[in-house]
């Protein structure tokens, strides 16, 4: 089965917004990806607009409807304070109408994602978001760790898919390799009992042209999200070439 590689565009915004202007142009690299192949796109705005700016979503909306088959992915926090222009993820989602929306627990003062939702706090909060967001007709992906009884609340919850932080995981690898292999093994039964209850199975965070050798062998692993390492993989060997070569190990037989 083919793997979905979607790039996440959050560090060309970053580069841009470190000078005024739009240089460089986020839409046009996000254009680049998927003349290389790339199945979608992932943004994450945050109310600091530290990267991806709510005025991107409609431009890179109106992009991913040129490329059929293509999906546009928005992730964030949806209960995120509103921030100057910044009007809230159900307002960015319900306008631009992506293929997917991925709810993640991050606070405003993080410097990224670091873990996943415990939904035994949220889910009370996130069930009518859920169920909202299906009514606007997009996949709901909740970011989750490799927690079993997580991954059951999330199928109570309604959610389409489980988007797995795989952070501890690109932090193990290439270290102890008993402790790599215990690790992966709580993914792969995350992913397994993902699979017996009807979810679908996304994964984010670290991954990398390295990691993703071991990662792609995870049980109905559908689809990757890819930003930081890609950006800086496409310093060395071109933004073409490193997403041909992310492609070529998200669609190679395992």
């Amino acid at each position: 089965m083919t793997i979905a590689l979607s790039v996440n565009l959050n560090k060309i915004a970053l580069i841009r917004n470190s000078r005024a202007g739009n240089y460089p142009d986020v839409v046009a690299h996000g254009r680049a990806c998927l003349e290389a192949g790339a199945h979608g796109l992932t943004v994450h705005p945050r109310p600091d607009q530290r990267h991806i700016r709510a005025n991107d979503i409609a431009p890179l909306a109106a992009l991913l409807r040129e490329f059929s088959g293509a999906e546009f992915n928005i992730e964030g926090n949806p209960f995120a304070p509103h921030l100057g222009s910044y009007p809230g993820l159900l307002a960015l989602v319900e306008s631009s109408r992506p293929h997917q929306c991925t709810l993640v627990p991050d606070a405003n003062q993080q410097l990224t994602s670091d873990h996943g939702f415990d939904l035994r706090d949220d889910g009370g909060r996130l069930q009518p978001i859920i169920r909202q967001l299906q009514d606007w007709g997009v996949r709901v992906s909740l970011f989750m760790d490799p927690d079993l009884e997580q991954i059951r609340l999330a199928k109570l919850l309604g959610a389409d898919r489980v988007e797995l932080y795989t952070g501890p995981f690109a932090e193990a690898y290439g270290q102890d390799k008993a402790d790599l292999n215990a690790l992966y093994r709580q993914y792969v039964e995350a992913a397994e009992l993902a699979l017996e209850l009807g979810l679908g199975i996304n994964a984010g965070h670290d991954l990398n042209l390295d990691n993703m050798t071991l990662f792609r062998t995870l049980p109905g692993l559908q689809e990757v999200s890819i930003g930081h390492a890609l950006t800086v993989d496409a310093l060395r060997l071109g933004l073409t070439n490193t997403v041909k070569a992310y492609l070529a190990l998200c669609q190679s037989p395992i």
